[in-house]
């Protein structure tokens, strides 16, 4: 099940805070080893060593992520019963397996046709009724599990792991106090980050004065064009027009250096300039400061997104990204997350 699933409603309360207080708390300075005296911290040891250790945290977050849907499922069907004052197994009785037909004989045989094993079709009936089964009764607990959602409010502590992440002198977008920012490291070939900029940009927009939005490059060397992408929309930035070129180039995807000369004067920049600027490479050494500063953090591909510090992978779609900005949000102070808005 991916994080996306996880999106649930949220509500701000001082529960939720104080739920929160486990991944999101201030650095941990347990020490786990002393040095010739001088004593490390965890978060030394999360800082400095963090592209060694944060995709191993990740993974074991969507773990923990996929556990939780499973135990919160478990609880709303628990509560449900106690409600109607029945067991679960009364329960998932008559809201679940009483509604799970058999598989006919024709789609059986259409399903065995497609397991392409050598025993035949009778040996097997069986294994494939109970098979066809437990998907049947797997998708209506869901389709069950979902109803009992919709009408409860379900509150999500678990955040992913965090690390600080160097902002200074990055494209920016909304106030630099926003309480929660979002960092995005991408690559303009990358299919999942042209996928994702429309999602960013309804977020920003529905998010408002409450979200910061940083992009930084961090181009793939699988991706020959993204490089030159990525100084383009640095020579744009020299005339003011960073986040024009930026969003231009995700939504028309013309990457080739004469597109990316055609865009600028579409966008009524100096021409001659920005040729200059492009055929010269002198943006280069900006870019390769971002991407290295993305491998240190230990990221390997692109998307990669920090929310208030917290690490998400991957085409993530808004849904997802909107319930981290507003778990990020419900776990500060009120005044802190209405600043934004003022």
């Amino acid at each position: 099940m991916s994080v996306s699933e996880m999106a649930l409603k949220f509500g701000i309360t001082a529960a939720l805070a104080l739920l929160c207080a486990g991944p999101i708390a201030a650095q941990d300075t347990s020490v786990v080893a002393e040095v010739g005296g001088v004593p490390v911290t965890m978060s030394d040891l999360e800082q400095e060593e963090s592209a060694k250790l944060l995709a191993a945290h990740y993974t074991y977050y969507q773990s923990e992520t996929r556990a939780l849907n499973e135990l919160i499922d478990k609880r709303l069907i628990e509560q449900q019963a106690k409600r109607e004052n029945l067991t679960v197994e009364q329960l998932l009785d008559r809201e679940v397996n009483s509604k799970v037909k058999d598989a006919t004989e024709d789609q059986m045989r259409v399903y065995y046709e497609g397991l392409e094993v050598d025993q035949p079709y009778e040996t097997v009936r069986g294994k494939i009724v109970e098979k066809i089964r437990q998907l049947r009764t797997d998708k209506a607990r869901a389709a069950y599990v979902a109803t009992l959602r919709a009408k409860t409010t379900v509150y999500i502590a678990l955040a992913p792991p965090k690390v600080n992440v160097d902002t200074q002198d990055a494209q920016m977008l909304g106030p630099e106090k926003a309480p929660v920012t979002l960092v995005e490291f991408a690559d303009y070939e990358c299919p999942y980050c042209q996928k994702v900029a429309a999602d960013l940009r309804r977020l920003k927009t529905d998010m408002g004065d409450k979200l910061s939005f940083t992009y930084k490059d961090f181009p793939l060397s699988m991706h020959a064009r993204a490089e030159k992408a990525a100084e383009a929309t640095r020579c744009a930035s020299k005339q003011g027009k960073f986040w024009e070129l930026h969003d231009e180039i995700f939504r028309s995807k013309g990457l080739d250096v004469d597109q990316l000369k055609a865009e600028a004067r579409t966008l009524k920049l100096n021409g001659d300039d920005f040729d200059k600027c492009l055929d010269s490479g002198e943006e280069a050494a900006v870019v390769d400061k971002d991407r290295r500063e993305g491998a240190r953090l230990g990221i390997t591909g692109t998307p990669a997104f920090f929310i208030n510090g917290h690490f998400l992978s991957g085409a993530l779609d808004y849904a997802t990204l909107r319930q981290v900005v507003e778990q990020q949000l419900a776990a500060q102070p009120q005044s802190v997350a209405n600043a934004g808005s003022k």
